[in-house]
């Protein structure tokens, strides 16, 4: 359908400025736009740029004036240094102290100072020309009482008779001679001493050098190129006259400062009152004006330059950015006109090639906006329908809540509640709006901090600060009861007043809960072991009754620390993030103590266990065990009885032979030496077999408690071959040993090892007792690798069924008809405490093998052995 127009408002008197500007183009008003603007840039940057310029300027100029100030000096004070450097590098010169060495100077003996004019004394090194510097007008000698003993005149001059004066007050001075600036007839003097030395170290005197301070000085200390000329003089402060100057024809010495401030700036500096003895002199720098109006012309001319270049700049920029900005506008415009003539029925404006667009939507614009006021009235009724939905969609969550909440206004008085807070409180909207809130719904213990709350909440908000309060106090229920409840205040500003709403939460159930975790958390406390929590840095924060012994035994108390070698294990728990497991002794009980690290929070639990009784049980175990061990070597013994009394047979049979013969000899007067004392060699050598093998005997049954030592394991294995030699020769068996090259040590119990090997060779032999003879074999081998030792014995016997493997290891098991089944159980808990292992292998038929390991604690010497 198609809409008529609505009637516009139309202005007859229109600005002439707009009059004038309607027939011309976009791009030329851009332009002029853009001039004007650059123009009035200009201006404004011409009153407030020049001002900051000028201030800029003024302050950098003087800047740079203390800055030359100050450098001139510290080269003024540096030259100073330089010429002390030099008098002490003088006064300890070689060729001063082989001149004093053989001059005594004795203090009343009359004597005429000696004076060098024309030639340069020997005594003095070319120092000066080294390090650039003019030579003094005067060096002087003087002897331990101040009197001059050599002068030399550099410069034809006779030495002032005032300077000697002063330079004999300066020996006087505490701090002995020092550079110092003296007065001499006007002229300042630059007076340097130094002590002279024998080569014994005596002091024999005193070097003294004096410079006139003068435009040769002053030039040679000011070693600079400025970019303009820059001056320096000495003043006196008092009457601001120049003493010496870098240049007496523009500046004579004897005038006045105020002479010269109108053609220079003129800083001054005052000479510390060491360095002049007391004489006001200033240290003074001028430039002048000239050089610095040159300098400010050249800041005026670059300050013009780019002011022009940012006002150009400027107008470019602004022209393109208003053309820009105004072509898009008007394309904008144009479609919204379009828009406009689609959507609301508007006619489009007349646009026409080359008239200014924008001033003719000015009528069309006066229209479109009665339109957009229409539009804004519809929109303002939507957003109410909404702020209704809205209202709505709140209360709907108020209902809902499972808070009880409740308004109130700034007296108190019940605004509005939510159905939640009418069934906990009792409440009726028809009957409690307007009713004070705290009176019946608060314990009466409970209003003072009730009312502090609410003050609290509007203070907060009066500051600026976070105005949400809460607390916890006792509420009423509607049967009178009280119930723990968490409020929160949140103050409300409208136009009326202050309102706050009250959100209440029952806490019972929360307050239960807190209640039943600190019970739980007393049976910490109640437990008969000790538990104990170390924080970060050894920080002991928490202890049970139980841990008194070990508190009392470190000797520390909660909030403490622990023991260094205690922080460190606890450290190390939360580095690992591991439990550990340590034992120590306190105060003779055995502790078990549990690390348990909880990184996320930062701290350590130790559990502690009294396992005093636990160990004193094991102690009795291995007592236990080791009389076991002790009966089973007994055992053990009754088997190789009759190999050992075989081998001492040998020995005994021997020592006999040879006694009888020794006595027949003696008896028929055959009474040669030689062979009596061969016979006699050979009984001594018999007893000692028979003895070592009654020494081996009582080693092995002997009761005797656990001695570790390094052993052989290589020897070890030869031992116990030897106690099962008659055996083996008497069965028939073909041993073949397989050492390994070199010593095997190991650190063992001699005994106890030997009782394993002797225990599983014994059963190699039984296992073979039912072989052919001519197919019984028997193969002991060693190997040794960096951290562990093995010792093989292998038989080919029967073997084992798999059936009787698993129960091998077994107490009281047994595949021998006389067994007592203890022998390879014993041997198991003997190598478990060796930290050793011990397993078997075997093939029903082929024989078995079985496997010791022991570890290694050193790689010793190994010396060639050959299997056999």
């Amino acid at each position: 359908p198609t809409r008529s127009p609505l009637p516009v408002k139309t202005f007859t008197v229109k600005p002439f400025l707009f009059r004038l500007l309607r027939p011309l183009p976009m791009p030329v008003i851009a332009i002029l736009i853009g001039l004007l603007t650059g123009l009035a840039v200009w201006a404004v940057l011409d009153q407030v740029q020049g001002r900051m310029i000028s201030k800029i300027a003024n302050r950098e100029l003087k800047t740079q004036l203390s800055l030359r100030s100050r450098e001139g000096l510290i080269r003024f004070d540096r030259y100073v240094a330089s010429y002390a450097a030099t008098t002490r590098l003088l006064a300890n010169h070689r060729r001063l102290a082989e001149h004093l060495d053989p001059i005594v100077w004795l203090p009343n003996e009359p004597f005429e100072t000696r004076l060098y004019r024309d030639a340069k004394p020997a005594w003095l090194a070319d120092s000066f020309a080294r390090y650039e510097l003019p030579t003094p007008s005067h060096i002087l000698l003087l002897d331990g009482t101040g009197a001059l003993r050599e002068v030399y005149e550099s410069r034809g001059q006779p030495l002032p008779g005032e300077l000697t004066d002063k330079i004999r007050r300066q020996l006087t001075w505490p701090d002995g001679m020092r550079p110092l600036l003296v007065a001499v007839g006007g002229l300042p003097y630059l007076v340097i001493g130094d002590l002279i030395e024998d080569s014994e170290g005596f002091p024999m005197g005193t070097l003294v050098l004096a410079v006139p301070v003068d435009a040769d000085f002053l030039t040679a200390a000011q070693q600079v190129i400025w970019p303009e000329r820059v001056l320096v003089a000495l003043v006196t402060g008092s009457t601001q006259r120049i003493v010496t100057s870098v240049d007496p024809e523009t500046l004579p010495p004897g005038t006045h400062l105020k002479t010269w401030r109108r053609d220079y700036l003129i800083t001054s500096q005052p000479l510390s009152q060491q360095e002049t003895g007391g004489w006001d002199l200033h240290f003074t720098t001028f430039v002048s004006h000239a050089s610095v109006d040159r300098m400010a012309r050249h800041m005026r001319t670059f300050e013009w330059r780019q002011r022009g270049l940012t006002a150009l700049i400027f107008i470019l920029v602004f022209t393109a950015v208003i053309y820009l900005v105004s072509a898009r506008l008007n394309r904008i415009l144009k479609r919204m006109s379009r828009f406009a003539h689609r959507a609301l029925g508007i006619a489009q404006p007349g646009f026409q090639r080359g008239n200014n667009q924008l001033l003719l939507l000015e009528d069309w614009i006066q229209q479109f906006t009665q339109l957009v006021l229409k539009a804004r009235q519809e929109l303002s009724r939507h957003y109410e329908h909404e702020m209704r939905e809205t209202e709505a969609l709140k209360a709907a969550i108020m209902e809902a809540s499972l808070d009880s909440i409740v308004t109130i206004d700034g007296r108190g008085r019940i605004v509005d509640c939510n159905p939640t807070a009418e069934r906990a409180f009792g409440l009726r909207r028809d009957r409690d709006i307007g009713q004070p809130f705290a009176v019946r719904s608060v314990a009466a213990s409970d209003l003072p901090l009730f009312d502090g709350l609410l003050a609290e909440s509007h203070r907060a908000q009066r500051e600026g600060r976070e105005p949400h309060v809460r607390g916890e106090l006792a509420a009423l229920r509607h049967d009178g009861t009280t119930m723990p409840v968490e409020l929160s205040i949140v103050p409300i500003e409208v136009d009326d007043g202050t309102f706050y709403t009250l959100y209440m939460h029952d806490i019972t159930e929360r307050l239960e809960a807190e209640r039943e975790i600190k019970s739980l958390a007393r049976i910490a406390n109640e437990s008969p072991n000790p538990i104990l929590r170390v924080a970060e840095a050894g920080r002991l924060v928490f202890a049970n009754r139980a841990s008194r012994p070990l508190l009392e035994a470190w000797g520390c108390a909660v909030g403490d620390r622990l023991p260094a070698d205690w922080v460190a294990e606890v450290d190390q728990a939360l580095v690992d993030g591991e439990t550990h497991e340590r034992e120590t002794v306190l105060a003779g009980q055995v502790y078990a103590l549990l690390f348990t690290p909880i990184r996320e929070l930062g701290y350590v639990n130790i559990y502690g266990r009294d396992i005093t009784a636990v160990r004193r049980a094991e102690q009795e175990a291995r007592q236990h065990q080791a009389e076991l061990v002790h009966v089973c070597r007994l055992s053990t013994l009754g088997e190789v009885a009759t190999g050992m009394a075989h081998e001492l047979n040998q020995p005994l049979s021997a020592i006999a032979n040879f006694a009888n013969g020794a006595s027949r000899r003696l008896q028929g007067d055959l009474i040669e030496p030689q062979p009596l004392i061969q016979a006699m060699g050979q009984i001594t050598t018999q007893a000692e077999r028979a003895s070592e093998i009654i020494r081996r005997l009582r080693a092995l049954v002997a009761k005797q408690p656990p001695i570790r030592s390094a052993a052989d394991l290589n020897a070890m294995v030869r031992e116990v071959c030897s106690f099962v030699e008659f055996d083996v020769e008497r069965l028939g068996i073909a041993l073949h040993l397989e050492m390994a090259p070199g010593r095997i040590l190991v650190n063992v119990d001699l005994v106890q090892i030997e009782q394993v090997l002797l225990n599983l060779v014994r059963n190699a032999l039984d296992a073979l007792a039912d072989m052919p003879a001519a197919e019984r074999r028997i193969a002991i081998r060693t190997r040794v690798t960096p951290d562990e030792a093995e010792v093989e014995i292998e038989d080919n016997g029967p073997g084992i069924e798999p059936t009787q493997m698993r129960r091998l290891f077994e107490p009281f098991y047994t595949t021998k008809d006389s067994g007592m089944g203890m022998g390879l159980p014993i041997s198991r808990t003997i190598l478990d405490d060796h930290d050793g292992r011990i397993w078997a292998e075997s093939q029903p038929g082929a024989g078995t093998t079985f496997h010791v390991v022991l570890p290694v604690i050193a790689t010793a010497e190994r010396t060639t052995d050959s299997a056999t």
